[in-house]
């Protein structure tokens, strides 16, 4: 985690029965790294005593892992948010945790939240926030339409070199490679800027951010162009990396495709998990192979796939090296696994094609 002062403060994470799987994926992003909060901890009875970090990547991080809130707040100190660390399937928030944000609520904490059931709609939860003084976001909560931007065609004056971090499902780590790129980018001297487009990009701070799952369809182009543009013109970077949503075919998260029209990368990374055999949440749905998916993404944009970066789910550390290599046998790119074996090797790939 970032050691610069947090945006906004010291944070609670809550994942109760989640850390550790694909539902607790907000949780994950927070725990490796945020510029939003300084994380003092996690609530997950399944791992209560435990590191954080040791527990989702087998490293520690001094983030300890506690079983109930009120046990949190026993042995942290300054807490300002309890941040919702869930993201279960269509974004909804299990009925046993309501009780625990009125009960942050009682502890002086603002919640934030990027679920679809929007804590500030549940009455007694908004009334207590109003009564205490405390502040609710619902990040996933629709923008007024008067501050969204319609699609206009300023990309095109986007000079520098545009990445675009897609995967071939949802909950498959695009997130977390594009900050490790964008992180091993400005280690090697380049100036690189992160387009957060998801609930968790924004809670870790992504200066450049739209929230799809938030967003009008009208406006989702125009909202992925703002944010590119803007980046682009205030902070002249190198490289722009643009997190990728959902997948090109998840049928219930194509948000790849929108990525691919609206950001116009002029290359793309696809991060797989080669394990998975159905789509996340969709069993039954078969995931499409690599070359398909590859296919897809190159008659859709008639952009290449540079690399792909590989998810080990399923994997024994001493089996990755060997995944990576079955992969490029497969697809003739380059794979690295860029979370258990860093990013040099990407990030040597990318910087050759900077300007």
């Amino acid at each position: 985690m970032t050691k610069n002062k947090p945006i906004d403060g010291r944070a609670i994470v809550y994942c109760e029965g989640a850390f550790n799987t694909p539902n607790g994926k907000t949780a994950h992003g927070l725990v490796r790294f945020t510029y939003r909060y300084e994380v003092l901890g996690v609530i997950d009875s399944r791992y209560a005593g435990q590191d954080a970090g040791m527990v989702l990547d087998g490293k520690p991080n001094g983030i300890p892992v506690f079983a109930t809130l009120s046990d949190a707040m026993t042995k942290v100190s300054k807490a300002n948010y309890l941040v919702v660390g869930l993201a279960p399937d269509g974004g909804r928030l299990p009925a046993s945790a309501r009780a625990t944000m009125a009960e942050a609520l009682d502890y002086g904490l603002h919640l934030d939240s990027g679920l679809h059931d929007f804590l500030s709609n549940d009455p007694a939860i908004a009334e207590k926030a109003q009564q205490k003084g405390l502040r609710i976001r619902d990040v996933r909560k629709t923008p007024d339409r008067d501050t969204l931007h319609f699609f206009s065609g300023d990309i095109e004056s986007v000079d520098c070199l545009k990445i675009a971090v897609l995967g071939t499902d949802s909950a498959i780590g695009k997130r977390t490679t594009a900050w490790l790129l964008v992180h091993g980018l400005r280690d090697a001297g380049r100036k690189a800027e992160m387009i957060g487009t998801g609930q968790t990009g924004w809670m870790q701070g992504a200066k450049y951010s739209m929230i799809m799952d938030s967003c009008i369809n009208d406006f989702v182009a125009g909202e992925i162009e703002h944010a590119v543009v803007s980046a682009y013109r205030n902070e002249s970077p190198d490289v722009i990396v643009i997190e990728g949503q959902g997948s090109l075919m998840n049928p219930a998260y194509p948000g790849g495709f929108e990525i691919l029209a609206a950001g116009r990368p002029d290359f793309v990374v696809l991060q797989h998990a080669p394990t998975r055999k159905e789509y996340d949440g969709f069993p039954g749905y078969r995931l499409h192979s690599l070359e398909e998916q590859i296919n897809a993404i190159k008659v859709v944009s008639g952009k290449d796939v540079v690399a792909i970066t590989l998810n080990h789910e399923g994997l024994t550390d001493d089996e990755i090296d060997a995944a990576c290599a079955a992969v490029t046998e497969e697809t003739g790119l380059p794979c690295f696994d860029v979370l258990a074996r860093g990013a040099e090797g990407l990030v040597e790939l990318i910087a050759k094609h900077c300007q």
